[in-house]
Order: C-alpha cells, then structure tokens, then sequence
C-alpha cells in the first residue's frame, strides 16, 4: 500500500524513480537522528540526463534554457526523494523539508539561479504543502558532475 506522499506524487503525475547510482563515493542519502542529508542529486532519468550543458538566456548554442532548467531541477527534487525513501521506508515520516541547495551550471551571463531552482521548491510545495516550504540557496557554478545543467541537495526533518 502506498502512502499519503507517494499518493500525493502519483495524483500530480509523477512516479518515485529508483534511487539514481552514485558517480563518486558516496551515498545518496544519509539518515542521522531527526533528519536525512540528501547528496547532491542530478537530473537522472532511467540512468541518463535528458539534456546537459550551462544554463543561460538568449539562444547561445548549447545553452539550456531557464525554463528547461527549471523543470530539471524539479527532476533533481524527485530524485532526491527516492534517495530519501531508500534510508526511512517511508515517505509520510517526512516532518518538513529544512533546507534545499540548487547549483545550477551558469553561463557567465546568467544571473537567474533563483528561477531555476524554484522548480524544485515549488514541487516540494506542491508534495507536502506548508511542510515543503523550507530555507534555500540558489548558487551559479561553472560546471557539474556529468555536465548537468542542475543539481539539487537537501536537509529533511523526519519523524522516528
């Protein structure tokens, strides 16, 4: 039987992937006390990332666009509650979404890190309501693992 959440993520269209393979040494998410430290989560999707590059604007060759960030970056957040669920069972032990940090590939124009990486908060707004709002950095870097143009990381508050 599924759960609140994974009803929640069902009903919004979305289905709980497998928790994506670490590319380091690592693991994807660790559970320590009240709370899961999610790594850095990449746009995966069965095992591959549907675009790469550096996000920026203005149709420059090979940029991806804010928007198609965006919604990446929503991936990242789903991805990283597999990696969540793979450590507590159980996605309604999820008290509240603490912290979310997006790094998003930049082009040295690019100045709307924030915009992207509200897809990801606005998904966790949508999952869990007011327990998805949560503290955020949005940081622009030069490049990331694989040449993904986001990846999302996260602190989770759960209950035993």
């Amino acid at each position: 039987m599924t759960g609140r959440i994974e009803a929640r993520l069902t009903e919004l269209g979305y289905t709980l992937p497998q928790v994506a393979a670490p590319v380091a040494a690592y693991h994807p998410a660790v559970l320590d006390g009240d709370y899961v430290y999610v790594s850095g989560q990449l746009p995966m999707v069965d095992g591959a990332l549907p675009l790469t590059g550096r996000v920026g604007s203005g149709g420059g060759d090979g940029l991806v666009s804010p928007s198609e960030a965006n919604g990446l970056a929503r991936v990242c957040a789903l991805n990283a509650l597999a990696a969540v669920r793979s450590v507590i069972g159980d996605l309604d032990r999820i008290r509240r979404i603490v912290k979310v940090t997006g790094f998003v590939a930049s082009d040295s124009a690019f100045t709307g890190q924030p915009l992207v990486i509200n897809g990801a908060s606005e998904f966790l707004g949508e999952v869990f309501g007011p327990a998805g709002q949560h503290a955020r950095s949005a940081v622009g870097v030069s490049t990331l693992p694989l040449g993904a143009p986001v990846e999302v990381e996260m602190i989770i508050a759960v209950r035993p």
